[in-house]
């Protein structure tokens, strides 16, 4: 990764959360710690960013509320070194160019930091992703319409006119709040509804998960394995669930915990 990507992805991992270490800016970026510290003295002395021990924070930081009833920055620290993982990897599957939908969600928003580096075509229900990928990266960004949930701070719409209709995207990036042999599953039915029709405007599903998520369910079913295109998730997760999605000819990406580096990830075809 170049100076001036390291440089946008460390900005914006620092918009994210008040401080962020060393090592998890070597883990997003990829370069040595040296490397790392460089860089943050660099931008600490163009004012962009404070650097203190350990690590650096922003100069001024925004809270963001997520999806869950958790305030997201509680949210966001749990299996936090797995979800950028995911994330990272989930990046790499994209293009420059390339249309693609983000659902709104705790793993699906560490995408937000390797995208500073590119230039993407981002549709979102979220709106802590949309502002963020707006204020530290050079991405496009849509937003759907519809009634804005200030809770979770995402925009959910029952309504066929809501803007997602006229998007295409090569691929839809998302989380769960369980999988099972069922399928997909999801808590609330507007939520449901929503995510459905995103769904429905991408060639690829990817679902991103930590190995957590194979023990959540739901009593609500969003869609069936073999929509599943793709599930990036951790090396924890066990054979009998490796082998569930394998039978529903899913491809499984599963991610070293904690190396959000493009050559710790091993692809297993389904």
């Amino acid at each position: 990764m170049h100076e001036n990507d390291r440089h946008r992805v460390i900005l914006s991992a620092v918009q994210d959360r008040s401080l962020v270490t060393v090592i998890d800016l070597c883990a997003l970026t990829g370069a040595s710690e040296a490397t790392v510290r460089r860089d943050i003295n660099t931008l600490d002395e163009q004012k962009k960013l404070r650097r203190v021990r350990g690590g650096a924070e922003a100069l001024t930081t925004t809270p963001f509320v997520g999806l869950s009833g958790r305030p997201f920055s509680i949210n966001e620290t749990m299996n936090i070194a797995e979800k950028q993982a995911i994330a990272a990897a989930a990046v790499e599957l994209c293009a420059d160019g390339e249309p693609i939908i983000i659902n709104g969600g705790t793993t699906t928003f560490q995408m937000v930091h390797p995208l500073a580096s590119r230039r993407m075509q981002v549709f979102t229900n979220s709106f802590p992703i949309a502002e963020h990928l707006l204020k530290n990266t050079q991405n496009t960004v849509m937003l759907s319409g519809g009634i804005i949930y200030r809770e979770q701070n995402i925009i959910l719409s029952p309504f066929d006119n809501d803007v997602t209709r006229n998007f295409y995207a090569k691929r839809m990036f998302m989380g769960a709040q369980g999988i099972g042999p069922l399928g997909l599953m999801e808590g609330d039915p507007l939520l449901i509804q929503a995510e459905q029709k995103l769904i429905g405007q991408a060639e690829e599903l990817i679902v991103l998960v930590d190995s957590s998520k194979f023990e959540n369910r739901s009593s609500l079913v969003l869609c069936p394995l073999e929509r599943v295109d793709t599930i990036i998730t951790d090396d924890q997760i066990d054979d009998r669930t490796a082998a569930m999605l394998e039978s529903a000819d899913v491809t499984l990406i599963v991610v070293p915990s904690g190396a959000a580096q493009k050559e710790g990830v091993a692809h297993l075809p389904a």
